[in-house]
């Protein structure tokens, strides 16, 4: 079996948290969500659990409080994609469906990458790297 990835993320509204993502093309795996979590499909091995605050307070250590991410940085989350062109479509289509420009796009030639924040905050980097960079 493949490893897989679950990020656990609260958030504030779950409706609004998931027309956001599908609204990015994304989808939800049924299966894994209800009425206080939402399972987003990034790829076959990776998932973000989008979690009603309440139900994310079940998940922490008992005292801790959830981070106000539209204040503070808790997570970097960066997603890859197969070309330039496929970091802007992604980043254009958060920012037209309500996620906010987390910093300037980056560009060193053989990387190119923009920056968003969704619903919550939460700052998602999507990033494109020349595969002849990778392999040296």
């Amino acid at each position: 079996m493949a490893q897989m990835i679950f990020v656990n993320l609260p958030t504030k509204d779950l409706d609004a948290t998931k027309a956001f993502w599908t609204k990015l093309g994304f989808s939800f795996n049924p299966q894994f969500s209800d009425e206080t979590t939402g399972c987003l499909v990034i790829s076959d091995t990776i998932f973000a659990m989008l979690l009603t605050e309440e139900k994310f307070r079940t998940f922490t250590a008992p005292g801790k409080e959830i981070s106000d991410a539209t204040k503070n940085t808790e997570v970097l989350i960066t997603l890859s994609r197969d070309s330039r062109e496929a970091v802007d479509e992604l980043a254009d289509a958060a920012l037209a469906a309500g996620g906010g420009e987390a910093k300037e796009p980056m560009d060193h030639g053989f990387m190119y990458g923009r920056s968003f924040s969704d619903l919550d905050g939460h700052h998602w980097e999507v990033f494109w790297m020349d595969p002849a960079a990778v392999q040296g």
